[in-house]
């Protein structure tokens, strides 16, 4: 039986949309007050859902303890309370839309957890803004 299992994290951040080869003017056209050069900030709200057979032994899809010890270690450390365009090496050249951090969040917990389970991002910039991620 396959099942998917979740776990919720939190990191505050900040950010600035823009692209260095665009004007000032076309940055802002395209990101509007996100691309401020001053940055701006968010609490995001992560889910990370595991999908994979029940284990008759233990009951378990995936230890969740070990799900919450990767999140830890590899998310909420390298991005809580940073600025992710001038501390988090993922993003020197990457812009970091809400897009592109779900995908290093994916990439970055995909090293850590066994094929053999899917990995589903669900990462929320703002309570009504979200994007959902899953390698594909």
């Amino acid at each position: 039986m396959r099942m998917k299992v979740c776990r919720r994290a939190h990191f505050n951040a900040a950010h600035r949309l823009y692209r260095k080869d665009w004007s000032d003017e076309q940055n802002v056209a395209i990101f509007g007050k996100c691309s401020n050069p001053n940055y701006h900030g968010h609490n995001y709200e992560l889910i990370v859902g595991v999908t994979g057979e029940v284990d008759p032994e233990t009951g378990f899809v995936i230890d969740l303890k070990k799900l919450k010890d990767y999140i830890k270690s590899e998310i909420e450390e390298a991005f809580d309370h940073k600025n992710l365009n001038e501390e988090v090496v993922e993003f020197k050249e990457l812009n970091p839309t809400a897009e592109n951090i779900a995908i290093v969040i994916w990439k970055k917990l995909r090293k850590k957890i066994d094929t053999t389970y899917d990995i589903e991002v669900t990462l929320y910039e703002t309570p009504r803004n979200f994007v959902v991620y899953n390698g594909e």
